[in-house]
């Protein structure tokens, strides 16, 4: 059989505010020639397939979806809902509005009663199309029972049973929140249109010897884009010239810009500050930090969590019982002595508009999205609403060192030279040459390090001969005639055991979770065990500068316990933990090792949240209920594999993202208790007989109102 080689498109589309709507949409492209996937992004209004392109193309799918009423939109835009004045469902909501107002004037002006139920009944038809509609289409397309039937239902009947204003105003009522929806959704999308809002819409690309203006759209992997003080970063690259400050914060959230020369990589969205960038671009525009961030910000706001999907499972069977018991309670007492039909029927309607589940139903999707944004504006990419459940329920930290505690990146903390303790600064440097000398040949991470050390400080390094390296012990080499050896205390091990306050000074930075490395002068007739000990170079994987305020953020956030899990040997384990406030530390940990420790905390704990780079860490951030990856921008594995990514490496973004799940889900109980108690009122109120459905459907109007509001508190950070 022949491969067919299938393309993948996405559009974004107007008038895509609801499941509604995506099932609308699912329904017009079933079975369309060529379509072989399609997925449907109601909070994005995006919609993403793939077809064979010998049996459509992209513009025939494009006009399809413009006949079902969804046009498409051109470049990287979401599509708003139409201004109010062009607003099929506003205007249908006003005309309904002005038709209730006119047959109040018809009555009361004394004209004959059947002119002003024709004006109600004209009300009701206009205010209910839109809703009557998706009611039927509900019904008989998904055979569901929904909101939309409840209301249809109760204002016909209202009308049938000579309420015909009370009908048309519970349609009046409901069509204002349904045309409201759109306007409610543009509140939730706010972060993916602030992402999209970064992306300049030009480069300027130095191509063929000139400098051209193009659509960032057409920028590929090797083009040279030059970026200017004040202008945004096109697309993801690497400076190959130029040196400047980067404000990364629309990206990662960080608060400080980062400075930027040869070399270093920059992204899609950040802002250039001083000086003039020219950039080689590594990915493309649709492929580049920022497209990637907002497609899976839509990902994850489509994503459910566990309370919403009980919510949706308790409404699709909710509505019917609701229906149901409306039914019975319209049938049954009349059947009793002193019954009135009348009385009951008109009980019945107003108990289906109480009970509908409303308020309920959208108290928990509208909270989780506004939160999956607002994170996603601080640098937290949180993959969906069950990890803002999780999150909130998270009540130990298990946390990487390297690279999460610390940069992974060794430094040198203490210079001791021990051949004059008056030279102070100059002696230190003069050892700290004779180090990076020897040092200068190895590609050793400690070597690197005490090479780094030498250029910060502007020490000049002489020439070294005979480099040679000691396997596992260090390194030695001639400089300027002399030999000297940098290494290990076990490279000492002889010249160790005859001075007890140099060992007692390297036991001592060792305790602080030091390596030591010993530099010493070799006579020609001796062995590096025998070396003249010239001074201590201590070295240390550097702790980020805010990590111990992390972790008293995280102790502040309410996490019982902030646990270390390290490869390191026990004693540098410890010092870094007693350091920075740490609860406790396992150390000498295999991949395998840390996995069983999480195992553990989870038994002890039940959640607990992980936390390394998203690569090494890669078993035991899949093994905790919540995965986190640190500094996740432009590193696509950590993106892909952890359940939260932390743009930026600041580990205190893990203690606002614990506190934002923790205000979420406390807004979503909140609106779920404001919901419970009004429907219970209304219902039992409506059974008694003690609200008219005009005062039924006010109260359910302005709850459903006040749980909206209640839940777009989250887009506040």
């Amino acid at each position: 059989m022949e491969h067919v080689s299938l393309e993948r498109v996405e559009f974004r589309v107007q008038n895509l505010d609801c499941e509604h709507d995506a099932a609308a949409i699912e329904r017009g492209l079933r079975g369309f020639p060529g379509l072989v996937e399609l997925q449907v992004y109601p909070r994005s209004a995006k919609v993403r397939l793939r077809f064979d392109p010998d049996a459509t193309d992209a513009d025939v799918i494009r006009r399809k979806l413009e006949q079902l009423g969804f046009p498409t939109q051109e470049g990287l835009k979401m599509a708003g809902p139409p201004v109010p004045w062009r607003n099929p469902k506003v205007l249908t909501s006003v005309a309904s509005g002005l038709l209730l107002l006119a047959g109040w004037l018809v009555r009361w002006v004394g004209a004959s009663e059947p002119v002003s139920i024709a004006v109600y009944a004209i009300a009701i038809v206009v205010g209910g199309y839109f809703f009557g509609r998706e009611a039927l289409e509900e019904l008989v397309f998904e055979r569901e029972i929904g909101i939309e039937l409840l209301m249809s239902i109760a204002a016909v009947v209202a009308a049938v049973m000579g309420q015909a204003a009370e009908g048309a105003m519970l349609v009046f009522l409901y069509s204002i929140s349904e045309a409201a929806e759109g306007y409610t959704e543009e509140k939730t999308r706010a972060a993916i249109k602030a992402l999209m809002g970064l992306a300049p819409k030009v480069a300027l690309v130095r191509r063929n010897g000139r400098e051209e203006e193009v659509p960032v759209e057409e920028l590929r992997v090797g083009d040279v884009f030059i970026v200017r003080p004040g202008q945004t970063v096109a697309t993801d690259g690497v400076v190959i010239e130029g040196r400047s400050s980067v404000d990364q914060s629309p990206v990662t959230g960080e608060s400080i810009p980062v400075e930027k020369a040869d070399g270093d990589q920059v992204f899609a969205g950040s802002i250039n500050q001083q000086g003039a960038l020219d950039v080689r671009a590594t990915r493309t525009f649709a492929d580049n930090t920022i497209s990637r961030i907002i497609q899976m910000i839509e990902e994850a706001q489509e994503r459910k969590g566990q309370s919403q999907r009980f919510i949706e499972r308790f409404g699709a069977r909710y509505s019917p019982a609701v229906l149901l018991i409306g039914l019975l309670i319209a049938l049954v007492p009349p059947l009793l002595p002193g019954g009135v039909w009348s009385t009951w029927v008109t009980r019945a309607t107003v108990f289906i508009v109480a009970a509908a589940p409303c308020a309920l139903v959208i108290s928990i999707p509208l909270t989780l999205v506004a939160t999956l944004g607002t994170a996603a504006r601080q640098g937290v990419l949180i993959k969906g609403g069950v990890f803002v459940e999780e999150l909130a329920r998270v009540r130990v930290v298990a946390m990487d060192k390297t690279g999460t505690l610390t940069r992974g990146e060794p430094e040198v903390t203490d210079v001791i030279d021990r051949r004059s303790e008056d030279e102070g600064a100059a002696a230190a440097e003069g050892l700290l040459a004779l180090a990076a000398a020897v040092e200068s040949r190895s590609e050793h991470p400690l070597a690197r390090a005490v090479v780094r050390a030498a250029d910060a400080h502007g020490v000049q390094v002489p020439a070294v001969t005979d480099f040679r390296a000691l396997t596992g012990a260090g390194a030695s080499g001639r400089v300027d005639g002399q030999s000297f050896v940098v290494g290990s205390p076990d490279l000492f091990s002889d010249r160790l055991a005859t001075e007890s306050d140099l060992l007692r000074q390297i036991e001592r930075l060792q305790r602080e979770g030091k390596t030591v490395v010993l530099v010493g002068a070799v006579s020609e007739d001796s062995e590096p065990q025998l070396a003249t000990v010239l001074g201590l170079i201590a070295i240390r994987d550097a702790i980020r500068s805010n990590a111990r305020q992390a972790i008293d953020a995280l102790h502040a956030a309410g996490v019982q316990e902030v646990v270390m899990l390290t490869g390191d040997n026990v004693r540098t384990a410890r010092a870094i933990a007693g350091e920075l406030g740490i609860d406790v530390c396992y150390a000498e940990l295999k991949p395998e090792d840390k996995v069983a420790q999480v195992q553990e905390l989870a038994r002890r704990y039940g959640h607990v949240a992980m936390v390394g780079d998203g690569v090494n860490d890669a078993p035991a951030l899949a093994e905790a209920t919540v995965g986190v990856a640190m500094g996740a921008v432009g590193t696509d594995v950590a993106l892909e594999t952890a359940d939260v990514a932390l743009m930026a490496d600041d580990l205190e973004k893990l203690a606002y993202a614990l506190g934002l799940a923790r205000r979420s889900q406390s807004v979503v109980r909140q609106n779920l208790a404001l919901s419970a108690l009004v429907i219970g009122a209304l219902a039992i109120g409506a059974l008694v007989g003690l609200f008219t459905l005009p005062v039924a459907v006010l109260t359910h109007e302005i709850s459903e109102l006040v749980v909206i509001g209640s839940g777009l508190r989250m887009l506040r950070g």
